[in-house]
């Protein structure tokens, strides 16, 4: 097989196209679930520790899932817009490098493809034939690992935060309303250590990676958080 038809295939395998924006769903989704899940739940653990009544537990639950839902949408926002707008100033200067100099970009490919061992004259060959079509996508995924078709959406990333930490906060705040009041915390705990347990799991599913090590490292980490704000509240309740 050619180099030529080797990059054809690549280009027509089914894995290929949304990766990066699925990618940047899941980072979200996590992000969110595990931080609304941990949050919520610590705090929940806090006030419960320093003797606050049902209805303050309740109000500080809510209030936390509404500011940590805006705080994470806001977030994200943020920070892709900003990779967004770099992403789109890189995609600008390399096609105007193409348009001003596209034999010193041809050489440049070329030069990149030798890299990765091919020879020179193969490498020249297939970066001329890429030259010959739009040299845009191959320059821009091989200079910058940048897909110009896929650039990360602030708004999806916003509202996959957004939705997942609402998701995952609601969980230990209906623990709290469901059972009696000296159950909450227990119960609280348990529902939190399971709801990372699967979101780890689930995560790890869908990227491809050890379901078992991402589950204990939410896990792992979510125990500790939680076991230092019920000590952090019962100390201030002790202190009141």
């Amino acid at each position: 097989m050619t180099f030529s038809a080797a990059l054809a295939g690549h280009a027509n395998e089914p894995h290929g196209a949304g990766h990066g924006s699925k990618l940047n769903w899941l980072r979200a989704g996590v992000l969110g679930a595990n931080d609304g899940i941990v949050s919520v739940a610590a705090l929940l653990l806090g006030v419960i520790a320093a003797g606050a009544g049902e209805g303050a537990v309740l109000a500080a639950g809510v209030a936390s899932l509404i500011a940590g839902a805006v705080s994470m949408a806001l977030g994200e926002y943020v920070s892709v817009s900003a990779q967004r707008d770099s992403e789109r100033m890189l995609v600008a200067k390399e096609r105007t490098e193409l348009a001003e100099d596209p034999a010193a970009e041809l050489a440049e490919l070329a030069g990149i493809l030798a890299g990765y061992g091919i020879s020179d004259a193969t490498a020249a060959q297939a970066a001329t034939e890429i030259h010959q079509k739009d040299a845009l996508p191959a320059h821009l995924q091989l200079e910058l690992g940048i897909e110009a078709e896929e650039l990360t959406s602030p708004v999806a990333a916003a509202v996959s935060s957004a939705v997942a930490f609402t998701l995952g906060a609601a969980l230990p705040l209906i623990a709290v309303l469901l059972v009696p009041a000296e159950w909450a915390p227990v119960t609280v705990t348990v529902v939190t250590l399971i709801a990372l347990l699967l979101t780890g799991f689930i995560s790890a599913a869908l990227a491809g990676t050890s379901r078992l090590r991402a589950s204990l490292r939410l896990v792992v980490g979510g125990a500790a958080g939680l076991a230092l704000t019920y000590f952090a509240g019962a100390l201030f309740g002790a202190a009141g």
